[in-house]
């Protein structure tokens, strides 16, 4: 899926964001409780009023420390909530990790949102991908194009920087929150993806999160944690690290290591062709 974005200053774009969604008189979004998606939701909600619908996704790969977030973020606002519990390892390939695995997946999400929609007889679905999205490697966008999910964000050419501006100058606390991607985007394609090993993520990103780590991931190599992290923060990851060697090892890594070259969004993607 591509994209060519008009120069626009970001009052414009916010301004034609709103009339953009204005125009649609309803909408569910797609919400993670992400910068992205929150921002989304809450100028949908301005906008719309109560003919929005938030949807949140509960998957294995989804954290429960996020979808804590996305529940109390929508109590705050008042905004109507619907959680969707969903197995990915349903899903026919994904437990194989191939290279268009995010595509299998969110065409079985979105085609399970779109049910959602229906039942409350509302037509437009909304997520939020923004223009650094398509800078990388993103088979999942396919899906989108293929059940017809509107990208507000890429229609006024809003990037993460952008987002996160908006989002604080709306008093957003999420405007600074570290960048999220599911789970399974922990494990080189091709890599069986497990329940336990899932579960062996995320404790040790919940590690590192309480730990007070900004921006992180922890790949998994077989039985090899690698953990990524900016490179500001090495000396804080090198003074936790019998903590979190020993306690990596608990959750079932036999070994544990730091990436010297640092955090870098999408790295598994590195040697995998663009997407139609």
């Amino acid at each position: 899926m591509y994209y060519k974005f008009k120069k626009m200053d970001i009052n414009e774009k916010l301004q034609n964001l709103k009339e953009n969604i204005k125009s649609l008189n309803s909408a569910v979004i797609t919400f993670s409780a992400g910068v992205d998606s929150t921002l989304l939701l809450k100028i949908a909600s301005e906008v719309l009023d109560d003919k929005v619908l938030a949807v949140t996704v509960n998957l294995n790969s989804f954290p429960e420390r996020e979808l804590n977030e996305a529940i109390n973020f929508c109590q705050q606002l008042s905004i109507r909530h619907r959680i969707i519990d969903f197995d990915e390892f349903s899903v026919e390939g994904f437990a194989k990790n191939p290279v268009n695995r995010c595509y299998l997946c969110k065409k079985a999400l979105f085609s399970k949102i779109r049910e959602i929609a229906e039942e409350n007889n509302i037509k437009n679905i909304l997520e939020g991908s923004n223009t650094d999205d398509t800078k990388d490697y993103r088979p999942g966008f396919q899906a989108v194009k293929e059940l017809k999910i509107i990208s507000p964000f890429l229609e006024v050419g809003l990037s993460k920087k952008e987002i996160r501006f908006l989002s604080k100058e709306y008093g957003l606390s999420v405007w600074e929150k570290p960048s999220f991607a599911c789970l399974a985007s922990r494990f080189p394609y091709g890599d069986e993806i497990t329940k336990e090993k899932l579960s062996m993520v995320e404790k040790s990103e919940q590690l590192l999160f309480d730990l007070g780590f900004t921006q992180f991931r922890v790949r998994i190599h077989g039985s090899i944690a690698r953990i990524e992290v900016f490179e500001k923060e090495f000396d804080k990851l090198l003074q936790n690290r019998q903590t979190i060697t020993e306690k990596l090892k608990t959750y079932g890594f036999e070994f544990v290591t730091m990436d010297l070259s640092g955090y870098k969004t999408g790295s598994l993607n590195t040697n995998v062709l663009q997407y139609p």
